[in-house]
């Protein structure tokens, strides 16, 4: 899995790319990356996961532990542009209400507008 992070405005948005499970990300590398930005003062959040290629059970508790974080962190995560698969998952497990999910990157920022976070 890789991570890269840029701020758009008030918004950080980290991408997210490749596997994410236990396999090939054996510890919270994403987790502990978010957790490092609500510590920095960023509370709105875009994780782009259009460039992950599979995500296993763990990957998914992953997310869920990511998105946990966030909140209790005071901030506002947004999913952006999950592929079918992905989206299949989230709605196998029954996650889907749990993320704020968006189409695009453009639209997941442009959703903070008139949000308090």
């Amino acid at each position: 899995m890789q991570l890269d992070d840029r701020i758009v405005g008030d918004v950080t948005v980290v991408t997210v790319a490749g596997e994410l499970t236990l396999n090939k990300s054996g510890d919270l590398v994403l987790k502990d990356k978010i957790v490092s930005l609500l510590q920095q003062g960023r509370r709105r959040l875009v994780l782009a996961v259009g460039g992950v290629s599979y995500v296993d059970s763990w990957g998914l508790g992953q997310l869920l532990q990511v998105q946990t974080a966030v909140t209790k962190g005071g901030g506002a995560l947004k999913l952006a542009n999950p592929d079918k698969r992905l989206r299949d998952l989230l709605g196998f497990a029954k996650l889907l209400s749990i993320f704020d999910i968006h189409e695009s990157e453009a639209a997941a920022i442009a959703s903070f507008d008139g949000h308090k976070t």
